[in-house]
């Protein structure tokens, strides 16, 4: 067992105080820190720290790959940790956007090194042939936009807009109100040339504006959202596109699971995020990077229904809570301390990650012992014991991250 240091990355979006606060840091900070990434992931891993220095993980599972990921994990997804772990913080909406299937992925990497885009292209989608489903977990209120709304309430919500210029669109819904229609909605708002739409947003924001100064409105967190997205992004498309997309709130402990072809986005707030190994993005708007339509349809589902926000399951012991996910990728489990519980076990087999997210622990693991403050994390390889963790304060928290197969 190793100690990690995690690769801070800055965006606009991201917060000067979240991830500072959480790791006993001074606030603000210099710059905006929007991510924190535990894993080998190449575009920034995290460094293992030993008596002798640091060493990139990436570099460590490249000398031993079996003794470190184990061999079964080896032969299912290759000498790569299948898994990148996150600290996530939002202060600001982040760009719309989906991940593709492992199809779609595959496809598209091989398509676009035959055409010879350059890896660092603005407009190369795919930078790896990976899929990236991913498991968000909130540590704070956290706010998102997640998959497309069942067409029927869309058309409610719309129309209650009382805009005009919008009826000619709520008809096209609310004649097809299936998937079919949300595509047909979402394209032809997305591409909608730049006079139209330069008519259309500020009727619809017009509308908005009226509609949230009433009192106890039903959609009232959804169109104070596009309110906030048209002073975020004027004349962005992807504020139309936003209405179409159910709004969801987490509160600490609670988590969404976004497989291939979800539009999504974060709005606001500071949570765990846990991924498959790959950064490929299609981006639909909120953003002044390449949006490739084509692609883009070719990736999303649009299928609408509510999202499931997930309750975590208790585990074997009463600290334990997982989140139980399609993906063979990845597992996160959190391990949460109270009154009566002190002392909770991260079993052996494959590598894992902790992180400890609030107070402090010990993590015992072999003849290794770590003490983690919140905001510090832990490598441990796959043929290292189970990692025994006491609890050094109250109401301390850690999140263990492993493969899911």
């Amino acid at each position: 067992m190793q100690e990690l240091e995690g690769a801070l990355r800055s965006y606009a979006w991201g917060s000067r105080t979240a991830i500072a606060e959480l790791r006993g840091r001074p606030v603000p900070s210099a710059h905006p820190e929007a991510e924190l990434w535990l894993g080998a992931h190449p575009g920034d891993p995290a460094l293992v720290v030993d008596e002798n220095g640091t060493e990139s993980l990436l570099e460590l599972l490249r000398r031993d790959p079996a003794g470190q990921l184990g061999s079964a994990n080896v032969e299912a997804f290759g000498e790569r940790l299948p898994f990148l772990l996150k600290l996530l913080a939002a202060e600001e909406p982040l760009s719309l956007q989906a991940h593709p299937s492992a199809r779609q992925a595959a496809e598209g990497f091989r398509r676009e090194n035959e055409l010879g885009v350059p890896m660092d292209a603005s407009i190369r989608n795919y930078k790896d042939g990976s899929h990236k489903p991913e498991l968000v977990v909130a540590l704070s209120r956290f706010e998102a936009l997640a998959g497309f709304r069942e067409p029927a309430r869309t058309v409610k919500m719309l129309r209650a807009l009382a805009v005009a210029e919008l009826e000619p669109y709520i008809g096209l819904l609310e004649g097809q109100p299936d998937s079919d229609g949300l595509r047909a909605l979402f394209t032809t708002w997305i591409t909608l040339p730049s006079a139209a739409l330069g008519t259309l947003l500020p009727a619809v924001l017009s509308g908005c504006i009226s509609y949230v100064s009433q009192r106890d409105v039903e959609f009232a967190p959804e169109i104070r959202t596009a309110l906030e997205l048209g002073e975020s992004y004027p004349g962005d498309a992807g504020v139309l596109a936003a209405l179409l997309l159910n709004r969801v709130t987490l509160e600490p402990g609670q988590g969404i699971f976004l497989a291939a072809g979800n539009l999504h986005a974060y709005l606001h707030g500071l949570a765990v995020e846990i991924m498959a190994n790959s950064d490929n993005v299609l981006r639909g708007g909120l953003t002044p990077k390449h949006v490739d339509v084509p692609e883009l349809l070719r990736v999303l589902d649009f299928n609408g229904a509510d999202i499931t926000v997930l309750e975590p399951e208790l585990g074997p012991d009463s600290a334990e809570f997982t989140y139980p996910t399609p993906a063979s990728e990845f597992r996160l489990t959190r391990i949460e301390f109270g009154e009566g519980t002190t002392e909770s076990v991260v079993p052996e087999g494959g590598p894992r990650i902790l992180i400890c997210t609030a107070g402090a622990v010990t993590a015992r693991c072999g003849s290794s012992e770590l003490d983690l403050g919140a905001g510090r994390s832990a490598w441990i390889s796959a043929d290292e014991p189970a990692v025994r963790i006491t609890a050094k304060s109250m109401h301390a928290q850690v999140f263990s991250a492993s493969v899911g197969r």
